[in-house]
């Protein structure tokens, strides 16, 4: 069977984020240079791939035109980028993925958005999401499908699918993202990117939704192709109190790595991503950190599931209610999930939210126990590498999509309850070549070890001269 992938290269596309922000910087080319390039690639593969929920290519290039070289601005200055449908930015539609908001426009900047403005990061356009950010894919009925760049038969995941096609497919160096349960770290993996989950809280507030329980679980930061582009982005957006600042380097000390293969579900993974583990394991052995096999994070799984999806559908039925009171035609605009979950949660959304709240603290508290006496946690990141799209429906049964979403997500959801920083590495590979991420989790606040910990991995093992569309030009480090 023939497989069709989509890749787009230039000559900027060796480098990452940083290094295009380099040229910038040292007067070789404008940041009007870098957006018209990213245009030409996005023209060249959106088409097939789908990753825009919104653009304004005009606006990009007016404010490129501020970005000079040596002047102020960040390590990102000058960087064509897109942002997830779900945070509102200046100037642009916030859709939510969701034909009941199309052409919605924030009245207000978060100060996660001005942060990346103030960096000077040029948003290109809205990246495309799951309605609402609520599945692990990225298909809706107000943007259609997004295709994983891979195998355009098979899903980028969800919710952050449009940034990780982007991404990995050369249109962009580096894109906003967000994960609640593993919306960055999931598609990263599928899609052969870094795919970094800061801690609870260390960023910068993205509005009034962070401080809400369920706006806690989620973390905002970013898909990219290198660990410097991560870095850069999070040393952008946190918080100036406990700021880790720009990680740059390696890490010097040695770990205690506890690995584990089962999630808290029972659920193991395919062949090729259980070998996947083996070579990682294998791997930090020979860097010269103690591996230790664990029982990994043990809590009452189905319970916690039930009372993530009961939070999500109470601040669903919350938001539903207020569409309502505006005269949206809720029902004839929303997905049918959205709206089972919501209806699911009850007719008291907060009595929902505190009921849900309470027990994934408890389970939070069991969870935190997986970390006694070891520096870091490693598992896959997903049990197995991308599906085809037809296998998971978001109009299809209900009860079917939640056991889907426990199983995609068994391995990343324990440090989102946890609040713990968590990546997704793209190490390893399936028999047929698809990307395969491994997932390292740390403790709140130990992001610059888990950064350390990537740039390590990355030198000893180079993801992106293995990937067909990262083929170095010149040096692209």
């Amino acid at each position: 069977m023939t497989v069709e992938s989509v890749w787009v290269e230039d000559a900027l596309t060796g480098r990452d984020a940083v290094g295009q922000a380099e040229l910038v910087r040292a007067g070789e080319l404008s940041a009007v240079e870098l957006v018209d390039a990213a245009i030409a690639r996005i023209a060249r593969a959106n088409g097939k791939l789908n990753v825009l929920a919104a653009q304004d290519f005009e606006q990009a290039r007016e404010r490129a035109k501020s970005v000079r070289a040596g002047g102020p601005g960040g390590p990102l200055a000058g960087v064509p980028t897109l942002i997830k449908d779900l945070l509102p930015y200046p100037g642009l539609p916030c859709g939510f993925g969701s034909r009941a908001l199309a052409g919605h426009v924030a009245p207000e900047v978060s100060d996660y958005a001005r942060d990346v403005g103030d960096a000077g990061l040029i948003v290109l356009g809205k990246s495309t999401t799951s309605e609402f950010g609520l599945l692990g894919t990225t298909q809706t009925l107000a943007h259609g499908v997004t295709h994983n760049p891979w195998d355009l038969a098979r899903s980028p995941g969800g919710s952050s699918g449009g940034a990780v096609a982007a991404v990995a497919s050369g249109m962009v160096p580096v894109a906003h993202a967000s994960d609640g349960g593993g919306s960055i770290r999931g598609p990263a993996s599928l899609c052969g990117l870094f795919g970094f989950k800061p801690s609870r809280q260390r960023e910068r507030s993205t509005g009034p939704m962070s401080d809400s329980p369920f706006g806690q679980i989620i973390s905002d930061h970013c898909v990219s192709r290198t660990v410097r582009d991560s870095a850069a982005w999070l040393a952008m957006t946190e918080r100036p109190d406990g700021a880790a600042g720009f990680v740059r380097e390696p890490l010097r000390r040695r770990l205690r790595i506890g690995w584990y293969e089962a999630t808290a579900f029972g659920a193991r993974p395919d062949a090729d991503v259980a070998a996947g583990l083996q070579r990682t394991v294998a791997l930090c052995a020979e860097l010269g950190h103690e591996l230790v096999p664990v029982a990994g994070p043990r809590f009452d799984a189905e319970a916690a599931s039930a009372a993530f999806f009961q939070m999500g559908g109470a601040s669903m039925g919350m938001m539903l209610g207020q569409l309502r009171g505006a005269g949206v035609p809720v029902e004839q605009l929303v997905e049918p999930f959205t709206l089972e979950l919501a209806r699911r949660a009850g007719a008291d959304p907060m009595q929902a939210l505190g009921q849900a709240s309470a027990v994934l603290q408890h389970a939070a508290g069991d969870n935190a126990r997986a970390l006694d006496g070891i520096d870091v946690l490693l598992c896959p990141t997903v049990p197995f590498p991308a599906w085809p799209q037809a296998e998971l429906d978001p109009a299809g049964p209900f009860e079917a999509i939640i056991a889907f979403t426990n199983r995609l997500a068994g391995y990343t959801a324990p440090a989102s309850l946890a609040g713990w920083c968590a990546m997704s590495v793209p190490l390893c590979e399936s028999a047929d070549g698809l990307p395969v991420g491994m997932h390292f989790a740390a403790a709140a606040g130990q992001d610059a070890l888990l950064l350390g910990l990537a740039y390590e991995l990355e030198l000893a093992a180079p993801w992106r001269q293995r990937h067909p569309g990262w083929r170095a030009r010149g040096t692209a480090a």
